[in-house]
């Protein structure tokens, strides 16, 4: 059996691929972005995703085998996400890995890109090990999730209605900023006030782990167009500090008392918006004042990427989790893992 394994990732808007190790050593990672494409509509659209994603999966593929010094015959195996994502995106990495573990002779692992994410953080952290929780934060998912052990879950709550993600995206084009909105707001709100407006924060105090930003996204978005009535200048900056301010109190409210309730001492952070510069410093804060340790990825890590589907593959194989050629996409994949413990 080979010694490497490749992972593939078309959930969404980023091709990437990877080769990591028996030992988990990350040999190369490539990620072809399409936030050129997407950036005029203000938002993935499908289509143009699972086009683009045709276009750049192979040479993505040989670009991270020749970057590992691998070739086809040393790989163990080849992972892919199988969902949650865009249905058109998934099917080109499912396709093309299915081809590739049919071609080779090789095992296919079909990953939960949920758990991939969780898994960054493993993949960076060698030490990491579970209990702890995971904050799985992006463009399309808000998830406090207990992780017992390994690949074992307890969902503690999730979003009512958008993504952190997706709030971010939104309230950056009402201001008139860049795509994506979170590392544009993250970047503007550095110049603002984050007491400057008090914007709500919704369900802080219901005693749930549940998230909801349709609130604050209609209340930011009134602001500006009152302001916009009355021909006022929109205070740009601190309209951004003070609704990323928003987001991330209840974040952090819900994540440190989550921590006190279950009892662990470990935090990550995972997904896209994991890599949001204020939600790192408060939540460490906060933590650190009750002697429980924050981990996260770096950035690349963060983004959608094949790293973490690469090793988490690995574990999968481990276990004997390997998928059968007819394996679908899940557009609508549930965080399940080997052992899902349902929230109670």
């Amino acid at each position: 059996m080979g010694e490497h394994l490749l992972g593939i990732e078309t959930s969404c808007d980023e091709t990437s691929t990877a080769v990591v190790s028996r030992e988990g050593r990350l040999l190369s990672l490539v990620i072809a972005s399409q936030t050129d494409l997407h950036a005029r509509y203000g938002g993935v659209v499908p289509e143009i995703a699972s086009r683009a994603h045709l276009e750049a999966l192979i040479p993505a593929v040989r670009e991270c085998l020749s970057e590992a010094g691998v070739v086809y015959r040393d790989l163990a195996g080849v992972a892919v996400t199988r969902g949650p994502g865009l249905v058109g995106s998934l099917l080109v990495g499912l396709t093309a890995a299915k081809a590739m573990a049919l071609a080779l002779d090789i095992p296919l692992l079909a990953v939960n890109h949920l758990e991939a994410h969780i898994y960054a953080n493993f993949l960076h952290h060698p030490g990491l090990e579970p209990p702890l929780l995971a904050f799985v934060v992006s463009g399309g998912h808000t998830l406090l999730v207990h992780m017992i052990e390994h690949r074992r879950y307890r969902v503690l709550g999730e979003t009512l209605d958008d993504a952190a993600g997706e709030a971010y995206d939104k309230i950056a084009r009402v201001l008139g900023l860049g795509y994506p909105g979170g590392p544009e707001i993250d970047r503007v709100s550095r110049r603002g006030d984050p007491h400057a407006i008090p914007f709500p924060r919704a369900l802080i105090r219901d005693g749930t782990y549940n998230f909801s930003l349709s609130g604050l996204k209609t209340a930011v978005i009134n602001y500006v167009r009152k302001l916009e009535e009355k021909g006022e200048r929109i205070p740009v900056e601190d309209v951004a500090a003070s609704f990323q301010a928003a987001v991330v109190d209840v974040q952090v409210r819900k994540i440190s008392r989550a921590a006190e309730e279950t009892g662990v001492n470990t935090v990550v952070l995972a997904g896209g918006v994991a890599a949001n510069r204020w939600l790192r410093e408060k939540l460490e804060e906060e933590l650190t004042a009750r002697g429980v340790g924050l981990y996260y990825p770096p950035p690349a890590l963060c983004a959608d990427n094949g790293a973490m589907v690469a090793y988490l593959g690995w574990r999968l194989l481990e276990e004997g989790e390997v998928a059968s050629l007819d394996v679908d996409a899940a557009a609508s994949l549930p965080l399940t893992g080997s052992a899902f413990d349902p929230a109670t």
